[in-house]
Parts: C-alpha cells; structure tokens; sequence
C-alpha cells in the first residue's frame, strides 16, 4: 500500500509564491510602460479644470530622433501648437462631384463615368502669451517623447490685458470669447468620454 503524500503549508505557500512570481514576470514587454504613462499622455490635449482653474492643455510627441535637445524642443513645440489650435483653426474644404452616363439610342449600350474629388486644408497661426511647457515624459518601449504644455485661463486673460498692440474691440472680444471657447472645449471632451 502506497503512503500518500501531503505537502506541508511551507510547501504550498512556496508553490503560491512560485505561481504568482511567473505570472508577474509573464506581464512584461509592452505593457509595462502602460503603467508608468502619464495620465496627461493618455488623456491628450484639451481644456480641463485644474483645481477650479480653467486651464487649456497642449500634449505634443515626437519619435524617432535621436538627439534628445532636437527631440524635447520638437515636443515641446508641438504641445504649444496643440493649444494654438484650439482657439484659431482655418479649415478648408473643396470637393469635386462629377458624374456622367451616355446612353445609346437603344438604351443596351450605356457609358458611365464619375470622378469625386476632394480636398481639405487646414491652417493654425496664432500668437499665445503664457503658454508654459510643465512636463516630459519618455516613453521606455518605443522611444515617444512627450512635452505637456499649459495655458492658464486666468494668465491668458491677463497677458491680453497687457497687450497694447491689439486695439480695445480686439481685447474685448478675445477676452469674452475665451471663456466661451474653453466651455465648447470641454463640453466636447465630456462628449468624447
């Protein structure tokens, strides 16, 4: 008769410890720099209440350069016009239709032909004081570098204030547009959640 064997609980916990080691160690790769992301990476430009302070936020990225002063300043400038483009985008659109269809005179031959065309182009220049880059961040796996730029509301309003090339009708309306815009930005991106 065989004598059965029973692991004693020093056993079965080095066993657990074992099983949960492995499976740990399983979840590397390109996941791992998932969990050390910014939550601003993953979130993205937009506008965004900070503490009750109206704040728009600009994420710009980079990949594939090599020379990390080039790569920070390209980040960098790509954040910056990640908020430009929320207050001033010149989009254009043309499209062409056409279409065409020849018929015979007894209706069995027939020639069709169409031709759609269309084109989009899209335009932002806009001059922000304030705009302040406030982190970077690099990804470990595949190399993205990262720039999150920041324009306070609060700032923006003050540094309009100051500016004395713009005429008074200019600064008026900037100034009661820009509450506005940040309202339409986050209403959009409460939308998109």
């Amino acid at each position: 008769m065989r004598k059965r064997f029973t692991p004693s609980p020093a056993i079965i916990a080095g066993m657990l410890f074992s099983i949960v080691l492995l499976s740990v160690s399983g979840c590397g790769g390109k996941g791992a720099s998932q969990s050390t992301e910014p939550g601003w990476v993953k979130r993205g430009s937009g506008a965004f209440l900070d503490k009750d302070q109206k704040s728009f936020y600009g994420v710009g990225a980079i990949v594939g350069v090599k020379n990390k002063p080039l790569a920070r300043t390209a980040a960098d400038n790509r954040a910056r016009a990640e908020i430009s483009k929320m207050f001033e985008t010149y989009s254009a659109s043309l499209m062409r239709d056409y279409a065409a269809s020849t018929t015979s005179g007894s209706f069995e031959a027939t020639s069709e032909e169409q031709s759609i065309e269309q084109t989009i182009k899209t335009f932002s220049a806009t001059t922000l004081s304030g705009v302040v880059i406030i982190d970077h961040w690099s990804d470990p796996v595949d190399g993205i570098f990262y720039s999150l730029a920041r324009l306070d509301l609060a700032r923006f309003s003050e540094n309009i204030n100051k500016a004395k090339e713009l005429n008074a009708a200019v600064r008026d309306f900037v100034r009661q547009n820009a509450d506005q815009a940040f309202d339409k930005l986050e209403a959009e991106e409460n939308k998109r959640r």
